[in-house]
C-alpha cells in the first residue's frame, strides 16, 4: 500500500510526524478517510477519535475540534487539543462532560445550541471509549 506523510499539530506539541498508510478523521460534514493520492482538501474537523493506520497497526487519537488539509505534500491536522487514548485521563474526561452538562444551564439561544452540540461530540467520545470496539 502506497504511504504519504502525515503531521498531528497541536498548540502543545506535534503529536504525531510520519509515513502512514491512512488517517480516518472526524470532519464537521461526516467522518472521512485519506489514503496516498487523495485530493486536496481543507476540512474542519470535530471533536472525535483520529485514527491513524500504519502497517496494518492502528494509533486511536481524541481531537477536539481542528482543520485537516490535504496537499501534493501529505496531510497536516492542527487539532485544537489532541490526546492519544493512552494519554487519555477517562476520570477527568468524564469530569469535563459533568461539568459541560451543569454549564448548559448558563446558556441560551444559539449559544445554547453550540454548547449542546459539543456536549453531544464529547459524549460520543466516551461511548467509543466505553464501547468493547476500542479495546
Amino acid at each position: 500500500m502506497a504511504t504519504f506523510h502525515f503531521d498531528l499539530v497541536s498548540p502543545e506539541k506535534l503529536a504525531f510526524s510520519g509515513e502512514v498508510d491512512q488517517v480516518d478523521i472526524p470532519g464537521v460534514e461526516g467522518d472521512f478517510g485519506v489514503l496516498a493520492g487523495h485530493a486536496p482538501v481543507v476540512a474542519a474537523i470535530r471533536p472525535g477519535i483520529l485514527t491513524i493506520t500504519t502497517g496494518g497497526r492502528h494509533e486511536k487519537v481524541i481531537v477536539l475540534g481542528g482543520l485537516a488539509e490535504v496537499s501534493e505534500s501529505g496531510l497536516t491536522v492542527l487539532a485544537d487539543v489532541a490526546t492519544s487514548l493512552d494519554e487519555l485521563d477517562r476520570a477527568q474526561f468524564a469530569e469535563t462532560i459533568a461539568e459541560m452538562e451543569e454549564g448548559l444551564k448558563e446558556h441560551e439561544g444559539g449559544e445554547l445550541d453550540h454548547a449542546i452540540e459539543r456536549l453531544d461530540h464529547y459524549k460520543s467520545i466516551q461511548q467509543q471509549l466505553n464501547s468493547t470496539a476500542m479495546h
